[in-house]
């Protein structure tokens, strides 16, 4: 039970700052720099597929650990480390397979996965050291 609640913590962090920084702050940003491929909508179903599993990551791979012993700054780090990974992955690739992807989407999308995963990772541990653990 303890687990699933710092699942729903980690979700809605997760979600309300992604969606500060994609329908906020970095809009116009995403928008110019692949005006080329955007549709102009968002395909939810594929968006909840990806917090869903991408969550269940940081719980992994940085809040479990950090819970377990860890520390706060091992959530830091292993959720940079895990943002790192995964959205180096994603930007890597289609930049390799992509044609025109700008390599300034790059390092700002990774730049963010690592800032947003550490953040979601390091604010969850707490809030589940202080109110579940």
């Amino acid at each position: 039970m303890k687990i699933l609640l710092l699942y729903v913590i980690a979700t809605v962090i997760f979600f309300a700052m992604d969606m500060l920084w994609i329908g906020l702050i970095a809009k116009s940003f995403y928008r110019d720099k692949l005006a080329f491929i955007f549709t102009g909508e968002v395909r939810w179903a594929a968006a909840v597929i990806f917090y869903l599993i991408y969550i269940g990551g940081i719980l992994y791979f940085a809040i479990n650990p950090a819970i377990n012993g860890g520390g706060w700054q091992l959530a830091l780090l292993n959720g940079a480390l895990f943002g790192l990974m995964c959205y180096a992955t994603y930007d890597l690739t289609n930049m390799a397979t992509i044609k025109q992807w700008p390599l300034v989407v790059v390092i700002v999308d990774i730049i963010w996965g690592m800032v947003l995963t550490g953040t979601v990772s390091t604010v969850s541990y707490l809030i589940g050291q202080k109110w579940v653990y």
